[in-house]
């Protein structure tokens, strides 16, 4: 059964007796017509799709497009996924999954990706259920392993499905800020902005996708910066099988977006009249910058970056960011004051390496105690403190040319 709606998705707020009194009728004509002339209209129907149905409609990749590139990374456990099928199995309401319809007939996946794969996954026979407390007794099978009956209502069993159309007012700049609001990113961000479902970094890949976090992301897949912040290193073509690594999934950095962060922080701390406010805001203000950037501007960017993350490791021996010269892992607080130093020095780039000894050991002399190492640990986080330490590595390694 498909039902067809048309959706408004401006902001509603109760408004109390006394504030009424005072709202002129100018400012209720100007807020009726931004209602009328300005909202997004989301024109959606509702699907019921038969479990078996949502494994075919997953194979079929050129149907839905289940990796969107603003979907999150953390994948569900395998406990997660027993227990989806055992809603099922029980007849337990499970949300309905959103889908947008980019070209006709072809879909992404704004929210419910994890469900669908869990789906597909255990139809497919990839995974035995585990941690059922209420049908125990599947514990350990398989699909083809579940008693006639069990799969027969499995196969009975049903998942909603709120698909937006392309007939929906798909963009809208909004009214504070250069930002346009694109019609799948704000929904998206609706749905996941009410609780912890997302982190800031998921969030921000989400809501600002363009050029310039394509760059975020796909430095973050270099072999390199992999090596640098311990995440498995990718293969050349960044397949399926890319996502699915299992030792890539276990990686704190990766599966929270943290590697993506890392590598915005750089260009959001390039220029010092930026550094204001709030680390969160100051990374999402150049997310919001950098939003229409041309295909040609992050080009560039990902060069100049790559070149600068290439000086950093060969300057330290490809151990950077360290606090100390022992195993201990790099430190992000360290990779900002290195790489925007270095950055503000690239004109000296060839006397850096040619001093590379005298950099180094006027680097570890600046740590050589803990009241030292603590001014760059980043356990002080203001703004300030953030000028200061790239403004001190800056002058250690200008100091040392």
């Amino acid at each position: 059964m498909t039902d067809t709606f048309e959706m408004d998705l401006s902001i509603a707020s109760d408004v109390d007796d006394e504030a009424l009194d005072i709202i002129s009728f100018k400012s209720v004509d100007e807020i009726e017509r931004s209602i009328v002339e300005t909202p997004f209209r989301a024109i959606y129907q509702t699907n019921n799709f038969l479990l078996p149905q949502i494994k075919d409609i997953v194979d079929e990749e050129r149907t839905v497009n289940l990796r969107p590139e603003y979907q999150r990374r953390s994948r569900w456990t395998l406990k997660q996924k027993s227990l989806l099928i055992e809603s099922f199995l029980l007849n337990i309401p499970v949300p309905p999954i959103f889908l947008f319809e980019n070209e006709f007939a072809r879909y992404e996946v704004m929210d419910g990706q994890q469900r669908l794969l869990a789906i597909k996954e255990f139809f497919s026979g990839n995974y035995k259920l585990s941690s059922l407390s209420v049908l125990a007794p599947l514990n350990g099978r398989t699909y083809s392993q579940l008693p006639l009956r069990t799969r027969r209502t499995l196969e009975r069993a049903s998942l909603s499905a709120i698909v937006l159309l392309k007939e929906s007012r798909s963009a809208l700049r909004e009214s504070s800020t250069q930002r346009i609001l694109e019609l799948r990113k704000f929904v998206f961000e609706r749905l996941n902005t009410g609780g912890k479902r997302l982190n800031a970094q998921e969030i921000r890949n989400a809501i600002f996708a363009g050029p310039f976090n394509e760059v975020v992301v796909a430095l973050t897949r270099q072999s390199r910066f992999a090596r640098i912040w311990g995440i498995p290193e990718y293969s050349a073509s960044f397949d399926e099988r890319d996502y699915e690594s299992p030792e890539r999934k276990a990686n704190n950095l990766y599966r929270t977006m943290g590697d993506c962060e890392i590598a915005l922080r750089f260009f959001a701390l390039r220029r010092t009249s930026l550094i204001k406010g709030s680390m969160r805001s100051i990374l999402d203000r150049c997310m919001e910058t950098n939003l229409q950037m041309s295909n040609v501007e992050a080009g560039q960017l990902f060069s100049e970056y790559e070149e600068r993350l290439a000086l950093a490791d060969d300057l330290f021996d490809q151990r950077p960011f360290r606090l100390s010269q022992g195993d201990r892992p790099p430190s992000v607080s360290m990779y900002d004051a290195v790489m925007v130093a270095i950055d503000r020095l690239w004109k000296d780039r060839a006397r850096i390496i040619a001093r590379k000894a005298q950099v180094q050991a006027a680097y570890w002399a600046a740590l050589d105690t803990p009241e030292k190492v603590e001014t760059f640990t980043g356990r002080a986080n203001t703004s300030s403190d953030v000028r200061a330490r790239i403004v001190a590595m800056e002058k250690i390694i200008a100091a040392a040319l």
